[in-house]
């Protein structure tokens, strides 16, 4: 049995759960994401997201140039909010640093990780609008700190990027052993 444009039905299928299944793995992906990682034309990529995202199976949300992907029901918006930020290097380096150093700001953001203050300002404002952190003024300086459970974010790094985890875990420990003493428990 051959679909519209001449492929066999089952590729159709094939293709389509394969993108399913990486999306439910890695969700916060991209197109091109996909495309690589699967070694599928851009086209197929395209036409099956369509498809999957018409029969309600997946839902997309635009975020900056990338439209990203998540299998439908199983996240909310802070969530994918936050896998958003994860999938992305530099926002993930900011909001991580914000993580292990509360109330820091923007030059100490931008020192820290080598980067232009313009970008670490750019990287913060995108952070802000997604609800990710807080800012706050103290004086002349801005200084953020997590606006979600730090524990939440940690939660879906463990399970959503495991590779990041491991290499993240140590410090993360040391932070939440500080957080522990801080909070008297």
């Amino acid at each position: 049995m051959t679909s519209p444009d001449g492929k066999p039905m089952e590729n159709l299928q094939n293709n389509s759960g394969r993108i399913f299944k990486y999306i439910e793995e890695n969700p916060g992906c991209h197109l091109r994401q996909l495309k690589r990682d699967l070694g599928l034309s851009m086209g197929t990529v395209q036409y099956h997201l369509n498809h999957l995202e018409k029969t309600g199976r997946i839902i997309s949300e635009r975020f900056n140039l990338y439209r990203c992907y998540y299998a439908s029901g199983l996240f909310k918006e802070n969530e994918r909010n936050i896998l958003k930020i994860l999938n992305q290097q530099t926002a993930r380096e900011v909001l991580m640093f914000i993580l292990e150093w509360k109330n820091s700001t923007q030059t100490d953001i931008a020192n820290h990780l080598g980067i232009a203050p313009a970008s670490a300002s750019w990287h913060i404002k995108r952070l802000i609008d997604l609800g990710v952190i807080l800012e706050s003024r103290e004086g002349k300086y801005r200084r953020y700190q997590p606006a979600v459970d730090p524990k939440e974010i940690i939660k879906i790094l463990k399970t959503y990027h495991p590779t990041l985890w491991n290499r993240w875990s140590d410090r993360l420990a040391e932070m939440f052993l500080s957080l522990s003493r801080e909070n008297g428990e």
